[in-house]
């Protein structure tokens, strides 16, 4: 455990949730260089981890691939056993393990609405509780990062459940931050607008502007048109660049959310 109690974190060790792609993957290659300590990746998507933890260009000597649901609470209490007897510690995590789902609410089915907001809310209480009790340990404490939404921020039709789920993830990340501040856990959050992530690939609004546009980078373009003001869609390691500076920077930052939308919300 670290018992400096001030100063330089030594060896840190980081968890990242949603890590086989997209921003997890994204912030997963930027923190391989800063933990020391160790990279713990988690997703559904067992084959992505192995291949997100193959483009680390500097890889820490220990990264742990964990492949699971991030609403299974039971897999959590085993990943908090793995990493309490395996690491010791832990000094950063992001919760970032995301899904999406458009629909109206009055044709929302239920049984979607409940996935969405397991995965998206359910997925970052857990990694708080586990995260939390871990840091603590820390005379540092440690640093988290809840990786939520824009639209979160703005009412939008269609995306009810995406929209709560991420909403409530921000309140949430504000409440934890009052919680872990005796501890010096700080606790931030990052709301970002349009993303060019795999993710888009499952919106059937976005595949017709793939067969319009005949590309992916035309969609993003013209999905950024008609809703960022700076014309542009943020990529992954935009996102994660922001998640990377509220992690390591030892400001006193904390209950923060930062928006990188292109001027989405304003």
């Amino acid at each position: 455990m670290d018992s400096s109690g001030a100063g330089e974190r030594l060896n840190p060790v980081a968890l990242i949730t949603g890590a086989a792609s997209g921003i997890g993957a994204a912030t997963a290659r930027r923190l391989a260089a800063r933990a020391s300590g160790g990279l713990i990746l988690i997703d559904m998507d067992e084959r992505g981890l192995s291949a997100a933890a193959d483009t680390f260009d500097d890889a820490p000597e220990r990264v742990s691939t964990l492949a699971f649901d991030v609403a299974d609470p039971d897999r959590w209490r085993d990943a908090a056993d793995f990493i309490g007897a395996q690491y010791g510690r832990l000094d950063w995590a992001v919760a970032n393990a995301g899904i999406t789902h458009a629909a109206a609410i009055a044709d929302q089915d239920y049984e979607d609405w409940r996935r969405v907001c397991a995965v998206n809310l359910d997925g970052v209480f857990l990694t708080l509780q586990t995260a939390m009790p871990l840091m603590r340990l820390n005379a540092l404490g440690g640093s988290i990062v809840v990786v939520a939404s824009a639209a979160g921020l703005k009412a939008e039709p269609g995306i009810g459940a995406y929209g709560a789920s991420k909403a409530g993830a921000l309140h949430l990340a504000r409440i934890a931050a009052k919680e872990g501040a005796p501890d010096r856990i700080r606790v931030n959050a990052v709301a970002p607008g349009g993303v060019e992530t795999p993710m888009w690939r499952g919106v059937a609004a976005f595949q017709e502007l793939v067969r319009e546009t005949g590309s992916e980078a035309g969609a993003f373009a013209r999905l950024a048109e008609l809703g960022a003001p700076l014309g542009a869609y943020a990529s992954a390691d935009d996102i994660a660049r922001a998640i990377e500076t509220l992690l390591v920077d030892p400001a006193p930052i904390t209950g923060a959310t930062i928006v990188v939308d292109g001027g989405y919300t304003l």
